[in-house]
């Protein structure tokens, strides 16, 4: 079966006692309903077998509620669309069809549900990061245009001693020597340097844009510390893996999560490196 966004063709290959093939097809939604309904006319025609072909996380639904009824198999998009002269998603799923019945397929690795999950988690912990890193640049965009050179002096400008500093400046503190006394740790030593640096002009302007973007910023850090709580909690089953992982140099525990979640627990889909 070709599965889109919206409308998905379905195609059984009913074997006859000539030896041809015959097609049964059908179109349903992709409503659960719908899947439902599918799953259903599967079953009625004694299907044990399923091929599909899609893009993007359409096939994702489908999977869920197939998986467990028959045996699913994912297949890659490219291979197939390799074959000239199928233009249509009807003969698509008969191509599909055709190709599962003689055993040419070869069907993409699906994780279990938990490592699926898992997967989930992690990609979006990266993508969070992502959109802290990309605030944390528009911020430190502001404070140049304002000529106020945190980062310059203190290379963790978000800090301790950097978020108290942008406090003061939100709170409207103007004065450089202020401000640099605000400095902890290894940055006293440099305060004098700190002082220059916050010698700038920050308008009302400046500082609206900024306090913005710094409740971005917090806001995005709480999400990634709920998130690395869940991602722990269904790590839990999983803590022989991590440590294992973690015996490998320069692997430590976030890219061992990382690294579970994408290939899973099961070594066998992968080819022995054995002649």
């Amino acid at each position: 079966m070709e599965v889109p966004k919206r409308s998905l063709p379905a195609c059984v290959l009913v074997s006859k006692a000539s030896g041809k093939g015959q097609h049964e097809l059908r179109r349903f939604g992709t409503m659960t309903h719908d899947l439902l309904e599918l799953a259903d006319w599967l079953q009625s025609q004694h299907v044990t077998h399923v091929a599909m072909e899609s893009t993007g996380v359409y096939w994702k639904p489908v999977w869920n509620i197939l998986e467990g009824q028959f045996e699913v198999v994912s297949v890659n998009a490219p291979h197939i669309k390799a074959v000239p002269g199928r233009k249509t998603d009807t003969k698509d799923c008969q191509w599909i069809a055709e190709l599962l019945q003689h055993g040419l397929l070869r069907g993409s690795f699906v994780p279990p549900t938990p490592i699926r999950e898992l997967w989930d988690l992690t990609r979006m912990r990266a993508s969070l990061r992502q959109d802290h890193t990309a605030v944390a640049n528009r911020m430190q965009k502001i404070l140049e245009d304002a000529n106020i050179k945190l980062a310059s002096v203190a290379s963790d400008w978000l800090g301790v001693s950097g978020r108290a500093i942008l406090a003061q400046l939100l709170a409207g503190e103007e004065d450089a020597a202020k401000l640099a006394a605000l400095s902890r740790g290894r940055l006293r030593s440099k305060i004098s340097s700190m002082q220059l640096a916050l010698e700038g002009r920050m308008t009302e302007h400046h500082r609206w844009m900024l306090r913005v973007l710094y409740e971005q910023l917090v806001f995005v850090e709480a999400q990634i510390t709920k998130l690395e709580a869940k991602i722990q909690e269904q790590l839990s089953d999983y803590q022989e893996a991590v440590a294992l992982c973690t015996t490998i140099p320069g692997i430590e525990e976030v890219a061992a999560a990382n690294l579970l979640a994408e290939i899973g627990m099961n070594m066998d889909q992968f080819p022995s490196a054995q002649p």
